[in-house]
């Protein structure tokens, strides 16, 4: 194993050497970087021609200035060393200074959306697989394939129009007409009538109870104010933790294993307890405290699954500490709420909750809560529209490589043996359906990475993906050369990380040097 990694790290060098030095070769060729000095009429031209021949180095051929930016680049694979150059761009600011912030920026903003993308698309995908040629199969489909069709660019612009502009509209005079409760119940009764597996009586009654529910529910929210002052409560999140703790209970062990639904149970009361308990903690609240504290509140449900033990203490470990995990991001998520009101009347903020532009609100002054609600908000829409237009490829993908595992036969074999359905769709297929994903996850990440330059457009985020483009606009290489530096790397590294993931998903495969 350690041999075929490090030949494999090695030719990832010779092939990013090449690659690297074709690319500073074209971006060179690609314009000159004096033209908008060539066609001043400013007096000093002259000498603002030498000062940027002098910053860029431009008196030395072209393929001497690569070996140059290389030998500064090399300095970043020395750790602490604090010798990474990478140049200048030209307007003078180093380029590590630049990268550093489009790197923040980009990784704010595609993290969320692929790992929901991720998560999403694959238990759609599944799920679908698992039924058919059912109703939420074709439905799920039409859905993916009208995503993966649209252009980001018109699905960001709905978005600003009618998840920005449309919902601040509505939250300065929160009121749902009787016509919109009756419109959005009819589409949770379609969507459960969906769901609903079975003969049509069934389907007509899970619709029916979709309806209820749904238009229920929006009428209630309306009615308590909850758009302006929103959040769970104990009674809340008690129901949604005990919802979690069966869904958990059922997809990591079964139902039928009491011992790991006592103990999903009893994490939920104890996440009560610590609700009260630590809500004038939270007001001192920093990222790290955070940490500390989903750290903490998986280490509580691991060892609550231990002691209630059972014939097999993993899966009861497994489940409380899943449990307690997600029970600490829902009093999180509803900590975020109680804070809402303060950010919404917030000066800066005007009432105008849902933004458009900009990673955060220019001198917007807070806490902890203040500051993470103003971060969400700017990242709401793009992640939508990078989730929804991600989200189909992956649903299409884990279908199909689904279907294809179900009608192996070591799946049947599985079923002859009188295991229980959940055990032969989540110990045997599910772990085998990951393979061809783990290729598609890799590559995407070490994609993304790289900068959704559409979306930062629309979105105006100065990410590595709006730094590229105008660096190649500008004929200025070296912002260029480090994000491709950066970009090449990663691509090269998930590509070696989505090869050593076959072998931990796939028993037969063995990587051999």
């Amino acid at each position: 194993m350690v041999t075929y990694i490090v030949r494999r790290l090695v030719t990832a060098v010779l092939i990013l050497l090449a690659a690297s030095f074709i690319v500073y070769l074209l971006t060179a060729a690609s314009g000159d970087p004096l033209a908008q000095f060539r066609q001043s009429n400013l007096p000093n031209k002259e000498q603002l021609i030498q000062q940027r021949i002098q910053l860029l180095n431009l008196n030395v051929p072209a393929p001497l200035r690569y070996f140059e930016w290389l030998g500064g680049a090399a300095g970043c694979l020395v750790p602490f060393a604090a010798t990474c150059d990478l140049g200048q761009s030209v307007e003078g600011i180093e380029v590590t200074t630049l990268l550093v912030r489009a790197m923040g920026q980009t990784i704010l903003l595609v993290t969320a959306a692929t790992v929901l993308a991720v998560l999403i698309g694959i238990a759609l995908g599944i799920i679908t697989a698992l039924r058919q040629y059912s109703g939420l199969d074709y439905g799920v489909t039409f859905m993916a394939f009208l995503f993966f069709s649209l252009p980001i660019f018109w699905v960001a612009v709905l978005l600003k129009e009618y998840g920005a502009i449309g919902f601040n509209n509505f939250l300065n005079e929160p009121n749902i007409t009787l016509s919109s409760v009756i419109i959005i119940g009819l589409i949770g009764a379609f969507a459960c009538y969906l769901i609903a597996n079975g003969n049509v009586k069934r389907k007509f009654i899970g619709a029916g109870i979709g309806f209820v529910i749904a238009a229920g529910l929006i009428w209630f929210l309306d009615a308590t104010g909850w758009f302006l002052i929103p959040g769970f409560g104990a009674v809340g999140i008690a129901l949604i933790g005990v919802a979690i703790a069966y869904g958990v209970t059922m997809l990591t062990s079964g139902l039928r294993n009491r011992k790991a639904l006592y103990a999903a149970l009893i994490t939920v009361g104890l996440g009560l307890v610590a609700y009260f308990a630590i809500q004038p903690l939270l007001d001192l609240a920093t990222p790290l405290m955070i940490f500390l504290l989903a750290i903490a509140a998986v280490l509580v449900g691991a060892v609550v699954g231990f002691l209630m033990g059972g014939y097999d203490r993993r899966q009861s470990m497994n489940a409380a500490g899943l449990t307690a995990f997600l029970m600490g991001f829902v009093i999180l998520l509803d900590r975020f709420m109680q804070a809402w009101p303060e950010y919404f009347n917030n000066s800066r903020i005007r009432g105008r909750p849902i933004a458009t532009i900009g990673s955060s609100t220019p001198n917007l002054e807070g806490n902890f809560w203040i500051s993470g609600l103003d971060t969400y908000t700017h990242l709401l829409l793009p992640t939508i529209a990078l989730m929804l237009i991600s989200l189909a490829s992956y649903s299409r993908y884990s279908r199909a490589s689904m279907l294809e595992i179900m009608n192996q036969d070591y799946i049947r074999t599985a079923r002859a043996k009188g295991l229980t359905e959940r055990t032969v769709v989540m110990r045997h297929a599910f772990r085998n359906a990951l393979i061809p994903l783990a290729t598609l996850v890799a590559f995407d990440i070490g994609a993304l990475i790289g900068g959704a330059i559409i979306t930062e457009a629309v979105f105006a985020f100065s990410g590595m993906g709006q730094l590229f483009i105008q660096a190649l606009l500008a004929s200025d290489p070296n912002p260029v050369m480090g994000v491709f530096l950066i970009t090449g790397i990663l691509a090269l590294v998930f590509n070696l990380v989505a090869d050593l993931v076959y072998s931990v998903l796939d028993p037969r495969v063995r990587v051999k040097a």
